[in-house]
């Protein structure tokens, strides 16, 4: 997630006025209380998906501008359009198949979706007439608000209901693998310690103990990672699983994951992030308190790009490569598409300087365009080549 230019404007909330969800803390105290103190892996499934109060279950939609934090498709279409791009050079180098898909894995209520499919259309692609997009997403509500803004820009038709069968196209996931439900870790005297959650003193707080699974230091000792004394960190034994599941949704063509985060390496670098990367967003503000505004606020942490990639291979995917978002929206030429803004029917003064200041965001290596880009591949030709990979 990503806090915009544009967005300062925004008055600050004052987060110590946010309450929070009193049935969310019911129900975590509730099962600490029975079993004792729980994961921050299950703490952060509980506020983030309770189907009833989880923060992603909420009736308005988090993200966007009036939201809680601004991802690249909400922030200009430009981004889609780019995306768009990419998804006629995956299709071109399957063959041109006439049952192309894509599946977006958290498609929220369509910001990407419109974008790509407006794209294909404004390009002229032979593609736009007959892709089909599926969009995948936790909650249900936003799914209809995904239908009410593609029936509102006249691309109804190009959706379809995800059955979960393999397709052959794209899995898309743009900005997901952060929000997965994370452990979290502390290296104290020689020894890996897992930090919990538990109640005490009418509220929720860090607690230490030995680690609930041998998988954590498993996951350590993998990559070759020794974290030093006093040192905290996230591990995010779900990913795996996630891109299994991913994977197996694809018969032929192209694994698409967009997320900030870091090789192994540099995640987990005490000189730099010797606290963690564990964040918390709400209003357009960030913080590193967990336990507030419980169901209120985002919960996310830096994703362990070593671990995704080998869980895709693990998934039988071919690693085509890695990238940063601002190399990858160059070569796709999102500056042309900025440039088209000025001559377009809509095109005005404000509405240019909008997109630039936009996609000046999304390509900054210090903002949205230090975000990796990962592309996995099942059944693609062996002589092709993706431009943004070339």
């Amino acid at each position: 997630m990503d806090v915009g230019p544009q967005l300062r404007r925004i008055p600050a909330v004052d987060l110590d006025a946010v309450e929070s969800d009193p049935r969310l803390v019911g129900l975590i105290r509730d099962e600490i209380e029975r079993n004792g103190p729980m994961t921050f892996a299950r703490f952060m499934e509980v506020a983030l998906y309770d189907p009833e109060s989880g923060y992603y279950r909420a009736e308005s939609a988090r993200p966007g501008r009036g939201g809680d934090f601004l991802t690249a498709p909400e922030a200009h279409p430009i981004f889609g359009r780019a995306i768009a791009r990419h998804v006629e050079d995956v299709w071109r180098a399957l063959r041109r198949p006439n049952d192309f898909t894509i599946r977006e894995l958290g498609a929220g209520g369509g910001a990407l979706a419109e974008g790509i499919l407006a794209g294909l259309a404004a390009d002229g692609s032979d593609l736009a007439a007959t892709v089909r997009y599926r969009p995948v997403e936790v909650e249900p509500m936003r799914l209809d608000e995904l239908r009410d803004r593609l029936a509102a820009a006249g691309l109804a038709d190009r959706l379809e209901a995800d059955d979960g069968a393999p397709i052959v196209g794209i899995v898309l996931g743009n900005e997901v693998l952060d929000a997965l439900p994370t452990h979290r870790v502390i290296w104290r005297d020689g020894r890996l310690r897992e930090v919990f959650v538990g109640w005490r003193d009418g509220d929720f707080a860090d607690v230490e103990g030995d680690a609930s699974t041998p998988a954590l230091a498993d996951r350590l000792a993998a990559e070759g990672i020794e974290l030093a004394d006093g040192q905290r960190a996230e591990i995010c034994l779900a990913v795996d699983d996630w891109i299994a599941a991913a994977a197996a949704g694809l018969r032929r063509g192209l694994l698409l994951l967009i997320d900030y985060g870091y090789p192994a390496a540099e995640l987990y670098d005490a000189a730099r992030r010797r606290a963690g990367t564990l964040a918390a967003y709400h209003a357009q503000q960030v913080h590193d308190d967990p336990y507030r505004a419980i169901g209120r606020q985002d919960l996310t942490a830096h994703v362990d790009v070593t671990v995704v990639e080998r869980a895709a291979a693990r998934a039988g995917l071919v690693h085509l490569g890695t990238t940063r978002q601002g190399s990858f929206l160059d070569a796709l030429g999102a500056g042309e598409l900025l440039v088209e803004l000025q001559s377009g029917p809509d095109a005005s003064l404000q509405a240019y300087l909008e997109a630039r200041s936009a996609l000046v965001r999304m390509i900054d290596p210090g903002a949205m365009g230090g975000f990796r880009v990962m592309a996995f591949g099942r059944g693609l030709p062996g002589d092709v080549t993706l431009r943004v990979f070339d």
